[in-house]
């Protein structure tokens, strides 16, 4: 079971956007400037800054500040409880066929 539906559903609302897993995909690669993604994904600024509030909320990303400057991270803490949660979900399927209900 879910511990936190709420949680969940934060997160996978936040994963269930193109731009989003674009931005993300982008970012494994390491720290980005969001100069640096609004090239690479040919996005307007503020569209990707919706996202990247998105994503951050979620707290999927973090960010830091270097002068005028703001980058972008993946927050390794976020997939792990994503991992956990995905985790939860199978677990849950494995003891519901154990039980041989209906």
């Amino acid at each position: 079971m879910v511990k936190n539906s709420a949680r969940a559903a934060e997160l996978f609302h936040a994963l269930a956007e193109q731009t989003r897993l674009e931005i993300l995909d982008e970012l494994k690669e390491g720290e980005c400037c969001v100069c640096e993604l609004t090239d690479t994904l040919q996005a307007g600024q503020s569209r990707l800054s919706f996202h990247l509030k998105v994503l951050k909320e979620a707290g999927l990303i973090q960010d830091r500040r270097d002068g005028r400057w703001m980058y972008y991270s993946v927050n390794a803490e976020a997939f792990n409880e994503l991992d956990e949660l995905v985790d939860s979900f199978k677990q849950a399927r494995k003891a519901r066929r154990a039980t041989g209900c209906c």
